[in-house]
């Protein structure tokens, strides 16, 4: 995976030190648009902050929901500069429709844990005590964590009515139905009930059942600030990139 990144970046190639592009022709400045996956909310605010202060005269505005409801934006002519989504299916739903400038590249992984209530009165500790905990909160069918959650199920054979589910559009809106009390449990990704802090328990679920997201990162082709969206895709692909999302709990590309 490292040389996957190592090509990627020959590709984006930016001299960050001298505010210009591969070419020196342009200058990186200007506003851009992130799209980005709910659970990198955290991260890519972060790092969008960083990359201003690192190159004077940009904004980088992101923005967060489900890499579904991203991808199906941008199909209809959302405008946006960059795509970073929690699985490849979208990302390759772009590619196919010739909506990405390059091949897409893998910048982070990310686990899935199981989150209760703080107070974990169930006493949830693995998947299979879901079954029959109460009311289950997880992300919507169509979105990557809802799929990767549902393959988690299945490998521990676990079954939930669908009567006791309650659905969140994306990562974030799924965490929040636990930690105000509308679910007694769910299942995100790691580094969203990291930023949750003490609003929930996390439960870690076993590495047989697990699954891992694979996140991907691509300039898009309707892009109106090219270099510098080029730049944002090169810094996180960057050794300070990839340790800011280490930071946040992010696993690395391989």
């Amino acid at each position: 995976m490292l040389t996957g990144i190592v090509a990627a970046l020959s590709l984006i190639t930016v001299g960050c030190g001298s505010g210009q592009d591969a070419s020196g022709d342009r200058l990186i400045s200007g506003e851009i648009t992130v799209s980005a996956a709910s659970s990198l909310t955290e991260a890519f605010t972060q790092m969008a902050k960083d990359f201003d202060a690192q190159h004077p005269g940009t904004k980088v505005n992101v923005t967060f929901d489900s890499s579904s409801t991203l991808a199906s934006q941008i199909v209809e002519g959302a405008p946006a500069d960059v795509f970073a989504s929690a699985d490849e299916a979208n990302m390759t739903k772009l590619a196919d429709q010739e909506l990405v400038t390059a091949p897409s590249a893998v910048f982070a992984r990310n686990d899935l844990v199981i989150v209760t209530r703080a107070a974990n009165l169930g006493r949830i500790t693995s998947l299979q005590d879901l079954s029959n905990a109460g009311v289950i909160s997880l992300c919507a069918q169509n979105v990557p964590c809802g799929r990767l959650a549902a393959q988690a199920l299945g490998k521990a054979g676990v079954t939930i009515a669908e009567r006791s589910v309650t659905r969140g559009q994306n990562a974030k809106a799924t965490l929040t139905a636990v930690s105000e009390g509308d679910a007694v449990a769910g299942i995100v990704y790691a580094t969203d009930a990291r930023a949750a802090r003490d609003a929930v328990k996390t439960v870690a679920i076993a590495a047989t059942q697990n699954v891992v997201a694979t996140y991907p990162i691509a300039v898009l082709a309707n892009a109106t600030n090219a270099t510098t969206a080029k730049a944002f895709v090169a810094y996180v692909l960057s050794e300070q990139g990839l340790k800011t999302l280490k930071e946040f709990g992010f696993l690395p590309p391989a």
